[in-house]
């Protein structure tokens, strides 16, 4: 393990997860927090009312790369997966605000082409940016903050044994798209273009929540890395049925040029911003959901009743 010249764990030790919840431990709380860190957004109430608050940052080099997408591609992908965090709490985005650091010698048309994405992304729910910082830095950093409305927060650790899982969006897609780029490929152009521009199901969220969905999470770092989270916050068990899942023709396509298992990219690829939920067995899932799994009594996440091999998903520092 690698450790500090003090002998201390270092960030890379604990992971992300490891170290959110290390800083939850220093953070207070105040009667206007009504739900803080540990789900996909925060809800905090105002004298009028209240509204749902996430962050997220996005690096060149690691969450996008310029040779791969244009500006206004990175634009609408920095806006997606800030506007799906709201979406995956049953919530309606509503407003932006953008931190982007960059180089001096970046063209100013780049940051102008990039703001174009953000606003027909934020197009899809009525959301604008309005707001942010600009600062200079070695390399494209851009730090998004999403606020937004909702009626009844959908949280991660409402799931129930007897309850069944269900996903709406796309799976498999942008992690096909990202292994095809990766290895200098530009096709097929409907992984390609997944992993370039996501694309959440927007109206799902609120759907789910209007439907009685127990527990939600989008699907940013992989299905059962993020599922897990669901399982984990819930305390429950939940298997899912690999039967169930239909693998999309470019995932097949992009799986037999590389050799690779189809389902390693439905099960643990990331960046597609679907979401997954679990909902109580008598209820109707709401049009563009569906059932991939259930809940019981228990702790973990199977597949097929069994434990999947091999990394679940994307991990910071891993």
């Amino acid at each position: 393990m690698a450790t500090s010249a003090a002998d201390e764990p270092t960030i890379g030790d604990l992971g992300e997860f490891g170290l959110i919840d290390q800083l939850r431990g220093q953070i207070g709380d105040n009667r206007q927090i009504l739900l803080g860190p540990g789900d996909d957004a925060a809800h905090v109430s105002t004298k009028d009312g209240s509204f749902l608050v996430s962050t997220d940052l996005l690096i060149e080099g690691r969450h996008f790369r310029r040779d791969w997408s244009s500006a206004h591609d990175i634009g609408r992908k920095a806006a997606a997966c800030n506007l799906s965090d709201i979406n995956a709490m049953g919530g309606v985005a509503t407003a932006l605000t953008v931190g982007f650091g960059a180089p001096g010698d970046l063209p100013a048309s780049w940051a102008l082409e990039m703001t174009r994405g953000f606003e027909v992304e934020c197009a899809h729910v009525g959301a604008n940016i309005v707001g942010g910082d600009v600062t200079a830095s070695d390399k494209i950093v851009i730090a998004v903050t999403a606020m937004g409305d909702v009626a009844r927060p959908v949280l991660r650790s409402g799931a129930l044994p007897g309850d069944v899982v269900a996903y709406a969006g796309q799976l498999g897609l942008a992690g096909a798209g990202f292994a095809a780029l990766s290895r200098g490929f530009r096709s097929p152009k409907a992984a390609v273009d997944a992993h370039r521009v996501p694309h959440p199901p927007y109206a799902a969220g609120p759907q789910a929540a209007g439907a009685g969905a127990t527990a939600m999470t989008d699907i940013s770092d992989g299905l059962l890395a993020d599922l897990g989270h669901i399982a984990e916050a819930s305390g429950v068990a939940i298997d899912l049925d690999s039967t169930t899942f239909v693998v999309p023709e470019a995932v097949a396509t992009v799986s037999e040029a590389l050799g690779a298992d189809p389902m390693a990219f439905m099960l643990t690829g990331g960046d597609d911003y679907a979401l997954v939920a679990t909902f109580s067995s008598q209820a109707t899932l709401p049009e563009g959901w569906t059932r991939i799994g259930r809940v019981a009594d228990g702790r973990g996440l199977t597949v097929d009743g069994s434990a999947y091999e091999g990394p679940a998903g994307h991990q910071h520092y891993r």
